[in-house]
């Protein structure tokens, strides 16, 4: 392969696969506000408004994802605002005031 092209194929390779794409965080390192190790699982905020909501619960906004996998929101319920959490396995409660 001619030099020039060879260039020319590595560039193409960094346009197809970014080198940030690439960056993993170093072992031992924090993650956002969990601890190194932590598993998170695949849920979105998507799938937990749809399981407060059928909870009973109304306007569910400010979605937010802990590091036990436990999804906290704002909500309303029987007129009401409210914090919730929905909790790994799939239980709906009310969260301290």
């Amino acid at each position: 392969m001619r030099p020039i092209c060879h260039a020319l194929a590595i560039l193409a390779c960094f346009a197809v696969f970014p080198v940030a794409a690439l960056a993993q965080p170093a072992a031992g390192t924090k993650v956002g506000n969990c601890e190194p190790g932590t598993k998170i699982d695949g849920s979105t905020a998507t799938d937990a408004r749809k399981k407060i909501e059928a909870a009973g619960y109304k306007e569910v906004g400010g979605l937010r994802k802990g590091c036990d996998n436990s999804w906290h929101a704002n909500a309303e319920k029987d007129g009401a605002a409210t914090h919730v959490v929905l909790n790994p396995q799939g239980l709906v409660l009310p969260e301290g005031d």
